[in-house]
């Protein structure tokens, strides 16, 4: 069984390997995220680091708990998405969401990463059965499983 410090890059190679993935749809594949997608690279990048930051940490159970919150973070993200694609009159679409993470820095310096230019509605392309934001969320809870399990191993 791997150590903590193992599953922690773990998680943080599987956070920064998703955000290249959603890159490669979005470049590639011409899938432009909306503000839920890119709400959701904001909790994986942050799950990512926070897992690699507790992995290099003497003390980690600081950033794990945060690398948890990230990912419980984009739990709730995913849902809502998922919410919005199970009720087709509901819209995330242009709202005050999308020019507010349009105008933070992040946004500003990188576009082609945190820029929100889609709508949420239209996240309806499956890749193995699965719709992207479904995809996140099944990413999502195997990362806050793998993150709690780390907690709890690392407390006794």
């Amino acid at each position: 069984m791997p150590n903590n410090r193992t599953l922690l890059l773990a998680v943080a190679a599987t956070c920064f390997a998703l955000v290249g993935f959603a890159l490669y749809l979005q470049h590639a594949k011409d899938m432009l995220p909306c503000p839920l997608c890119v709400i959701q690279r904001y909790a994986f990048l942050a799950a990512g680091i926070f897992s690699l930051v507790a992995a290099l940490a003497n003390k980690p159970k600081v950033w794990t708990v945060l690398a948890a919150a990230g990912a419980l973070t984009g739990i709730g993200y995913v849902a809502k998405h998922l919410y919005v694609l199970a009720n087709p009159g509901f819209s995330c679409g242009i709202d005050p969401m999308e020019t507010f993470l349009n105008k933070i820095p992040t946004a500003e310096v990188m576009p082609w990463l945190f820029r929100a230019d889609g709508l949420c509605e239209d996240a309806r392309d499956t890749l193995f059965g699965l719709s992207i934001p479904q995809w996140s969320g099944v990413w999502f809870v195997i990362i806050t499983i793998a993150l709690l399990f780390a907690l709890v191993r690392r407390s006794r």
